[in-house]
């Protein structure tokens, strides 16, 4: 009330000092508005809703963009995790690879490529690798091949990542996916030449 009071008071006196200045502005807010602590309580809520108007347009611009971002960050946590995840289950299978060891399954001995593979897949905890697309090979054995004692071995794999989201997933072609390809190399220990198959 005692704003109301000071600006009424303020409006006569201007009114009495310049009769000319006061028509001319001819609103209710006069020549108060310069002065924020005379300013009616009907002006202040003109700028209020300016300033409102203000940040939804600025919120309107930026949140799309962080909305992308945010996205992008999804989806490449995503790629490096599953690129990380694919590195180490070969590198576990390079390892494994080396000893010229065998694994069983279910009272079989699989061969050194299938042990190999399964050692792999074992690895890849919560990724889907499939055996056909983990490639063997060794410098002496060539493809499909642990190789021998003392034999480089080379093992690899190119698996297919889907994006997660759609926002990022057009700017991967085709149908939003991405190749993921993962290759280690080892040198077999002097492991007896009978375990090389």
């Amino acid at each position: 009330m005692g704003c109301i009071r000071m600006w009424t008071l303020r409006k006569r006196i201007d009114q009495i000092q310049n009769p000319n200045q006061a028509a001319a502005h001819g609103t209710e807010c006069g020549s108060a508005m310069n002065d924020p602590r005379l300013t009616p309580p009907a002006c202040r809520g003109r700028r209020v809703r300016s300033v409102r108007g203000q940040a939804l347009v600025e919120v309107a611009m930026v949140l799309p963009l962080l909305f992308m971002l945010l996205c992008a960050v999804i989806d490449f946590s995503h790629l490096f995790y599953v690129e990380m995840t694919l590195q180490n289950a070969l590198r576990e299978a390079g390892r494994y690879a080396t000893t010229g060891n065998h694994l069983t399954s279910n009272g079989t001995t699989l061969t050194r490529v299938n042990s190999i593979i399964a050692t792999a897949q074992q690895a890849a905890a919560g990724l889907n690798v499939s055996s056909n697309s983990i490639n063997i090979s060794s410098v002496k054995g060539g493809a499909g091949s642990a190789g021998g004692p003392g034999d480089i071995v080379t093992i690899s794999t190119t698996n297919t990542v889907q994006m997660l989201t759609p926002v990022i997933a057009p700017f991967f072609k085709p149908n939003g996916t991405y190749n993921v390809t993962v290759s280690v190399s080892f040198k077999n220990e002097p492991f007896p030449a009978a375990q090389t198959n």
